[in-house]
C-alpha cells in the first residue's frame, strides 16, 4: 500500500525544524562543558591515589576545584526578617527531623550525618587559602621562637582537609559516614569553613582581628546559628592562638581543638570540654613508614629513646628540661635540639625510624605534633604528658601502640631507661604491628579515605548529636525561673567547668 504522500514545503519545514532543535540540544550540553566555563578548569589528572600533602594537595585544589574567581554569595540574614527566619527555619527542621524519625528507627545517630557547609564571602576562605599558595615558600617568616609559620599552619591544616572533602562533588567522595546537604532543615550539623590558623599568622594582628569580628558577625547572624545558640555548629580553631580575641562568643559551638589544654594557658575555663568539643591529631610532618618500611627498618632501629624538639618550653612543658637533664648521656638515647626547614624534617624522620621508643613529653600545650610524627614513623610513643587528651578515643584504643608515664615517674633518676628495658621484644613487636596499622587513622588525605581522620571526625559526631539537640531543645523551652545550667557538669579536679550548654 502507498504511503501518504507529504507536501515537499511541509517536509522542508519539518526537516528544518529537526536541524534547530538539534543544533539547540548540542549548544546546550557544549555550554555547559567546563572547557567553556571561564571560571574552572579542567582537572587532566583525576586524583586516583590519596594526596597526603597538604601543599600538594591544595596547589589541586585551587587550580582545578575552585572558581578563579569566587562566586560565592553572602548568606547573612535580612535583619528586617531575622526573627521570621529564625521561626522558619525551626518549624522546617521540626518537620524534617519528625520525618526521619518516623521513617527510620535508628535516626537520630544513624549514617550518613547530614552537614549543611556555609557558603561564606570568600574573604574567609578562598582569599586565605590563596595567601598561604602565595606565601609559603618564604621560609623566613617565623614565629618568636623560631618556627616557620607554614609548618604551623600544615600542621594545624585540617580545616582544609574536612572542608576539601565536605565540598567535593559526591562521585570524587569515598566517606559514607557523612552527606553535605544543600537544605538548612535536613541538617544535623553546620560547618563553618573559616580557616583560622592562616588568618592568624598570615595577616597583619589589627587586619585579623577585623577578619575575625567580620567572621563573628556573620556566623552569628545565620538563623541556624540563633536557633540553636551555635550548639550544632562545628568551629576550626585547630591552633590555640587561633580565632583568640572573639572565641568567647562562640564557646557554645563544637570546637575542633588539637587538645584540651587543662592548665587554662589557652581555653579559658568552661569553653572547652569532651562533652562539646572534638579533638583531632596534627598532620604529621614526616612521611609514613607503611608495613614495608616498618618490615625493613626494624632491624635498623638501634636506638632506643628518640627525641628530636624543642628542648625548654613554658608552661606544662617544663618536664622537657628534667627529662633531657636526666636522660642525656644514658646509652642507647638520642636527645637533640629541633631544627626548622627540610634539614630538621629530615633529621626528625631518620632518627625515629631508628628508635624502637619516641620520646613525646607535654610542649606549651599537653600534646605535640611529635605524637603523631612517631605514630606513623613506626616508632612506639613513651608520652609522658599527664594533661593529654588524644584523638579519636571513643574509637581508638593508644594503649595498644604506646605507653603512658607520669611525669612524676619519668624524671626520677633511672626510672624511665629501666622501665623502658624491662618491655618483652615481643610486646615491643606487637605495638609495632599495631602501629602499622593504625597509621591510616592519622593521614589526612584528599580524596579522604574511609577509616582516615577526616572520617573519624564525622563517626565521632555521631556520639554528639543527640546531646546536642537535647541542649538546643531545652533551651528553647525554658523560661526565666528555670535553671540556667544543668545539672549534668563536668568537673576536672583541678578546674570546675560548667559543662552545660543550654
Amino acid at each position: 500500500m502507498a504511503g501518504k504522500h507529504i507536501p515537499r514545503s511541509k517536509s522542508r519545514i519539518l526537516l528544518f525544524c529537526l536541524s534547530l532543535l538539534g543544533f539547540s540540544v548540542l549548544f546546550f550540553l557544549f555550554s555547559l562543558s567546563p572547557l567553556r566555563n571561564p571560571t574552572h578548569f579542567q582537572d587532566p589528572n583525576p586524583n586516583t591515589t590519596p594526596e597526603t600533602s597538604f601543599v600538594v594537595s591544595l596547589e589541586h585544589f585551587l587550580t582545578y576545584k575552585v572558581p578563579i574567581a569566587s562566586t560565592i554569595r553572602d548568606d547573612t540574614a535580612s535583619s528586617v526578617l531575622e526573627e521570621e527566619e529564625v521561626k522558619k527555619l525551626d518549624n522546617s527542621m521540626f518537620r524534617t527531623e519528625t520525618n526521619r524519625l518516623n521513617d527510620h528507627p535508628y535516626f537520630p545517630v544513624g549514617f550518613p550525618l547530614k552537614v549543611y557547609v556555609y557558603e561564606m564571602p570568600s574573604k574567609f576562605t578562598y582569599d586565605l587559602l590563596w595567601l598561604f599558595r602565595n606565601t609559603y615558600k618564604e621560609t623566613s617568616n617565623v614565629t618568636s621562637n623560631g618556627s616557620p609559620v607554614h609548618r604551623l599552619i600544615e600542621q594545624h591544616s585540617i580545616d582544609y582537609w574536612l572542608w576539601a572533602d565536605l565540598i567535593a562533588p559526591e562521585s570524587e567522595r569515598l566517606l559514607k559516614t557523612v552527606v553535605r546537604v544543600h537544605k538548612q532543615e535536613e541538617a544535623d550539623l553546620f560547618y563553618i569553613p573559616l580557616f583560622t590558623t592562616i588568618s592568624f599568622f598570615l595577616l597583619e594582628k589589627q587586619q585579623c582581628k577585623t577578619l575575625y569580628r567580620e567572621a563573628l558577625k556573620w556566623v552569628t547572624d545565620q538563623p541556624a546559628w540563633k536557633r540553636s545558640g551555635g550548639r550544632d555548629h562545628i568551629l576550626p580553631v585547630h591552633h590555640p592562638w587561633s580565632f583568640k580575641s572573639v572565641r568567647r562568643f562562640v564557646k557554645s559551638a563544637i570546637w575542633l581543638l588539637p587538645d584540651m589544654d587543662s592548665t587554662g594557658n589557652w581555653y579559658k575555663p568552661g569553653q572547652v570540654f569532651l562533652e562539646k568539643d572534638l579533638i583531632l591529631p596534627y598532620v604529621p610532618n614526616v612521611d609514613i613508614c607503611d608495613a614495608k618500611c616498618l618490615s625493613e627498618t626494624k632491624s635498623k632501629r638501634s636506638t632506643l629513646l628518640f627525641f628530636r624538639g624543642r628542648l625548654k618550653r613554658n608552661a606544662g612543658g617544663k618536664v622537657r628540661s628534667k627529662l633531657v637533664s636526666e636522660l642525656s648521656g644514658a646509652e642507647g638515647i638520642v636527645i637533640d635540639e629541633g631544627t626548622a626547614g627540610e634539614g630538621g624534617k629530615a633529621a626528625a624522620q631518620n632518627g625515629m625510624r631508628k628508635a624502637v621508643f619516641c620520646l613525646s613529653p607535654a610542649g606549651d600545650t599537653p600534646s605535640s605534633a611529635r605524637l603523631f610524627d612517631a605514630i606513623v614513623s613506626g616508632c612506639i610513643p613513651v608520652i609522658v604528658s599527664d594533661e593529654l587528651e588524644l584523638p579519636f578515643e571513643g574509637i581508638l584504643d593508644y594503649r595498644k601502640i604506646a605507653l603512658f608515664v607520669s611525669s612524676g615517674d619519668a624524671v626520677q633518676p633511672g626510672w624511665l631507661l629501666n622501665f623502658l628495658k624491662s618491655i618483652r621484644p615481643t610486646h615491643i613487636t606487637e605495638m609495632q604491628h599495631n602501629l602499622a596499622k593504625y597509621s591510616r587513622h592519622f593521614l589526612y588525605s584528599s580524596p579522604a579515605q574511609p577509616l582516615g581522620p577526616e572520617d573519624l571526625v564525622w563517626r565521632m559526631m555521631a556520639g554528639k548529636v543527640v546531646n546536642i539537640k537535647l541542649h538546643t531543645r531545652r533551651s528553647q523551652r525554658v523560661v526565666k525561673e528555670s535553671r540556667s545550667l544543668c545539672t549534668c557538669e563536668c568537673r576536672h579536679p583541678n578546674l570546675t567547668i560548667s559543662g552545660a550548654t543550654a
